[in-house]
């Protein structure tokens, strides 16, 4: 697989109708995007902490949590961009949707050239202004021994006072363990999350990754305690994360 086919923009479908999901997978993947699906917010809440997404695009009327209270809760969580699907004719959906942070709307039934067209014009306006540290933009957070400043991409020693600068790619990566405290994550999700591409055969730069953020964060990088190895697993923060 190529460059370009790794860094594809992954798109998730929540919707509860299989032929829906199954449609709309299978053509944004004809069409240079990644896609995976989930019948409703139980699932998704599942793919969105293993994996990392572009967009969603979310039915309104689903059984168990609907379409417009799992939007105002990702609004309020994050900021990757939703596509609302809503039933003809059902306004107040759409309105409400736009109210409290989707993106944009499609109704019901729709032509699939339209879904595709609309999922490029919004990932195009959000490519100008996404936040690289997701929902830690603007914090600090307290992590073993550590402070980890978002806006500065610094952590510095809660004792010495040492400061210790992060790289983009350890900044993205921290930021990820961050996020995700005693949550077991493969290579590759981590690759997922990070760099938004698949893994290949053989592939080491998480690994490399984490060997270079534990010589600036562990006091022993032979033996390390903040960042474990989790055999047949991946990594794992294995510490508490208190904001400040």
């Amino acid at each position: 697989m190529g460059e370009n086919t790794e860094t594809r923009p992954h798109i998730l479908i929540v919707d509860d109708h299989r032929e829906i999901r199954d449609a709309v997978t299978r053509y944004l993947e004809k069409n240079g995007f990644r896609a995976s699906a989930a019948r409703d917010a139980i699932e998704m809440d599942a793919r969105l902490a293993a994996g990392r997404f572009d967009l969603i695009v979310l039915d309104v009327m689903m059984p168990g949590e609907d379409g417009l209270s799992v939007c105002r809760r990702l609004g309020a969580q994050g900021d990757t961009p939703i596509l609302m699907l809503t039933a003809l004719g059902e306004e107040t959906d759409r309105i409400v949707g736009l109210e409290i942070g989707a993106d944009d709307y499609l109704p019901k039934p729709f032509n699939p050239r339209e879904l595709l067209a609309r999922i490029k014009a919004i990932l195009r306006r959000r490519a100008r202004h996404e936040p690289v540290a997701g929902r830690l933009s603007g914090q600090k957070v307290r992590f073993a021994d550590w402070i980890f400043d978002a806006d500065r991409r610094v952590v510095t020693h809660v004792e010495t006072g040492t400061e210790q600068a992060l790289t983009t790619a350890e900044f993205k990566l921290l930021t990820i363990f961050l996020e995700r405290p005693r949550f077991v994550l493969s290579r590759d999700q981590l690759l997922d999350l990070t760099s938004g591409r698949e893994a290949q055969m053989f592939d080491r730069t998480i690994d490399n990754q984490v060997s270079r953020l534990r010589r600036k964060i562990e006091p022993d990088a032979g033996r390390p305690t903040i960042i474990t190895t989790v055999r047949g697993g991946g990594y794992s923060l294995n510490t508490d994360v208190v904001q400040l």
